[in-house]
């Protein structure tokens, strides 16, 4: 259950806090489910607290679809939060209420610019190819016009450098006056995202702030508000980006999809994925499967890399065939059942030793055993009816005659029956495996010849060879 008037004070403040803090104008993204599993492995490593708070504060774009996509997202890939989720909107009042105490505090103040004058002010940054950093004549005017719309901004510090010890970053360092007094409070009383989000981490006692590089410059735009308060500054790692396998950044091309896309399209399972996303950007030695127990037990910042990850869709898919080839075999018949909306989870259990052992999705499984529930006569594809030519419908009634015999229908005696018909025929056994299996399955491929005639049983199999007997 999501409250939405959920606030911080029902968690914990003590030990280390951490917190995943997604928008949800969009799916869940590869790098935001890596940025959620790192901070749910560290606090889970270190018996912490793991967050979460969605960050709404952009109505236009935020929708409950997408909400909805972040949790499922998460509860597929097993990272579970600690309280109810936070949502940042019904907050507001909160951030408005920090503001206007850094006004009384003289860490802030009303800015009664207009847009003409900041239009001014970055038409001469762009004429001296500079960027635009605003300075605004009201930082320390107490003249306040009254009834004129204002913003509440920053007073950021002007002189000296301000030093962030990154724990993946290392020792960054940001002159100050690099840094503008950035809006706080927007004309119409609503806070904007760097107010809000410093007021959220603080009043959630997060202590460590773990994402994407991409906000490094944001650490430096947020610390002055924590210290301005009197605030305890967050610990921050700020992780690489996820790159393609050329070295660009992540993008569509590459399969910057949602999380589901991988669940529902590629047929990836959670295990395999959290794996992949581990190794995304942090190491163990040389170890490349790592269960969830094991990435608890050794997780720490110390092991994330400070360069760009490339995202491989074909290595994941090697990592999911091993995640396949281990999983119960009951959970994957199931799996398998809902996507090819099979009716018989026994018989894909009992087929699934045979069916998953070259697969890399569940896409596959699905695929390769849809000769189990073909109906007759069956389909085939123009590879299968390649091998049913020439001699084949003989061969064909020579093994029928041969498997009819068989009474007691187990591998063993199946596949006395078979090897009897090559013997008889004077040929090696490929050349009568190839036409039955075309006849049993429609395709050129599929699982050990004796695997599929014990599956499908012997009714069914004589069926499927009588209907190849005759060219």
């Amino acid at each position: 259950m999501i409250d939405q008037d959920a606030g911080a004070a029902a968690h914990p403040k003590t030990g280390i806090v951490t917190r995943f803090a997604p928008s949800p104008t969009g799916y869940l993204h590869l790098g935001g489910a890596r940025t959620a599993l790192f901070n749910w492995l560290y606090a889970r490593h270190h018996g912490g607290t793991f967050l979460l708070r969605i960050e709404d504060t952009d109505r236009a774009r935020s929708t409950q679809p997408a909400i909805d996509a972040i949790l499922s997202g998460l509860t597929w890939l097993g990272i579970d939060w600690d309280g109810d989720a936070v949502f940042q909107f019904a907050r507001a009042d909160r951030h408005a209420e920090v503001a206007h105490q850094m006004v009384g505090s003289g860490h802030a103040y009303r800015c009664y610019m207009t847009q003409e004058e900041i239009a001014a002010q970055r038409a001469a940054a762009q004429a001296a190819k500079q960027p635009l950093r605003v300075r605004s004549p009201w930082r320390d005017r107490t003249d306040h016009p009254e009834g004129q719309p204002f913003v509440v901004r920053l007073k950021a510090p002007q002189d000296g450098a301000t030093t962030i010890e990154d724990r993946v970053q290392g020792s960054v360092t940001v002159q100050n006056a690099e840094l503008d007094d950035l809006i706080l409070l927007r004309s119409d009383g609503t806070p904007t995202y760097m107010l809000a989000v410093v007021v959220d981490d603080h009043d959630m006692g997060v202590t460590h702030v773990i994402r994407g590089d991409d906000h490094l410059n944001n650490a430096f735009r947020q610390l002055p508000i924590y210290r301005a308060n009197g605030w305890p500054e967050p610990i921050y790692a700020h992780i690489p980006l996820i790159h393609g396998t050329d070295g660009a950044k992540l993008s569509k091309r590459h399969g910057a999809v949602g999380i589901e896309a991988y669940r529902d399209e590629l047929g990836i399972l959670p295990e395999a994925f959290d794996n992949y996303l581990l190794r995304l950007g942090w190491g163990h030695g040389d170890d490349e499967i790592i269960s969830r127990e094991q990435a608890t037990e050794w997780f720490d910042l110390a092991g994330v890399g400070k360069s760009p990850s490339r995202f491989d869709i074909k290595k994941l898919e090697n990592l999911n065939g091993h995640y396949i080839r281990q999983a119960d075999d009951a959970r994957l018949a199931g799996l398998v059942a809902d996507i090819g909306g099979y009716p018989d989870v026994d018989l894909l259990t009992r087929a699934m030793p045979v069916l998953k052992a070259r697969a890399a999705n569940l896409n596959e499984l699905s695929d390769g055993a849809r000769f189990l529930f073909a109906v007759r006569p069956l389909d085939m594809d123009q590879a299968a009816l390649d091998l049913l030519g020439g001699g084949a419908p003989q061969l064909l009634a020579a093994l029928h005659a041969a498997l009819d015999a068989v009474q007691q229908w187990d591998q063993e005696a199946i596949e006395a029956a078979v090897r009897q018909v090559a013997d008889g025929q004077g040929v090696k056994l490929g050349q009568v495996a190839q036409p039955l299996r075309a006849a049993l399955t429609g395709r050129k491929t599929s699982p050990g010849i004796f695997d599929v005639l014990a599956l499908l049983g012997k009714e069914e199999s004589l069926g499927r060879i009588a209907d190849r007997m005759t060219v």
